[in-house]
């Protein structure tokens, strides 16, 4: 979802500055400053995100709030602007920033794991949530992510929850789609999804939710689906290396042909190197999008245009004497 909005806002003509914490060597950072590459949008990394954005403010100075400008087409287009002009900053997007009170925010959007949205329902240590669930109200967007392998019945249940927490809460509906693979060896060279069609496939993740991950894969095609999961932002090491050769020669022996490993995205720019010493055996990575998922009249357009206002709204009122 950062990397859709600061994809949107450099396309509208606004420089967005994406704050992250840098968990694990900065995997997410790595992977958006290479989605995000040829475009306007900086990534300020540090625990200390008020410091950083203080010093790329210092750096790069900021626009004049005109975003609702910028929308209508009157500000300067930035691939055709002076490289002064569109170097400054118009935007700031707070990566998992929802208890980062310490930083004001103009517009909140909460993601909400749609296969698993509450989990036990009980705040840490206890259970997964940092807050109670009467802290959504603060949000001005719901996002119901991975609604497409969620079922109607939990979707709907979601919303109800929603709705007697803030009726007018606007809820919309994402998805990670899958694109294409690369190879670890050659991050240069692009698969089609169906390079694993009847194949014996090995997921390999290190990340908050891997259901997910391996259930599209699971719907690419793939012969058979093995898993193999470690703990969010787990930093691979050579014994783990050797725990996936060993899963993937049981497998070998079990189907009676060479299976496949896939990573995600995440876990390749966390520490790629050591994910090419996986000889004899092909390694692949998986790139995703996020897209939006119409639903109940909410669409991509939609969630643009909502966007929007709320950020003119923030200007008309900041331009306010």
């Amino acid at each position: 979802m950062v990397e859709f909005i600061a994809r949107w806002l450099a396309d509208s003509g606004i420089s967005p500055l994406i704050l992250t914490r840098g968990y694990a060597g900065g995997d997410e950072a790595k992977m958006l400053q290479m989605h995000l590459l040829g475009t306007s949008a900086k990534i300020g990394v540090g625990a200390n995100r008020a410091a950083t954005a203080t010093s790329f403010l210092e750096r790069y100075s900021y626009m004049d709030p005109c975003i609702g400008s910028c929308f209508k087409g009157r500000c300067s287009n930035q691939k055709m602007g002076s490289n002064l002009e569109s170097d400054k900053i118009g935007a700031a997007i707070l990566d998992d920033g929802m208890q980062h009170l310490s930083l004001w925010r103009d517009i909140e959007i909460v993601m909400i794991n749609g296969m698993n949205p509450w989990g036990n329902k009980k705040l840490l240590p206890l259970g997964p949530l940092r807050e109670p669930l009467a802290a959504l109200c603060r949000a001005d967007i719901v996002v119901l992510h991975h609604a497409d392998l969620a079922d109607n019945e939990n979707i709907n249940a979601i919303e109800s929850t929603l709705k007697k927490i803030k009726e007018s809460m606007p809820v919309f509906f994402t998805r990670m789609a899958p694109s294409y693979f690369f190879k670890v060896k050659d991050n240069s060279c692009k698969l089609p999804l169906r390079s694993v069609d009847n194949t014996v496939v090995l997921c390999v993740s290190a990340i908050g939710f891997a259901n997910a991950f391996v259930q599209g894969i699971e719907r690419i095609g793939a012969l058979q689906v093995d898993r193999l999961d470690f703990s969010d932002h787990h930093l691979f090491q050579i014994k783990d290396i050797e725990s996936i050769r060993t899963r993937l020669h049981i497998l070998q022996a079990k189907f009676g042909s060479k299976p496949v490993v896939i990573f995600t995205e995440k876990d390749y720019y966390r520490e790629p190197e050591i994910l090419k010493h996986l000889d004899p055996f092909e390694v692949l990575v998986l790139c995703s999008e996020l897209q939006i998922v119409p639903r109940k009249g909410h669409t991509e357009v939609s969630y643009q245009d909502l966007l929007r206002q709320l950020l003119e709204a923030k200007v008309s009122g900041i331009n306010k004497p």
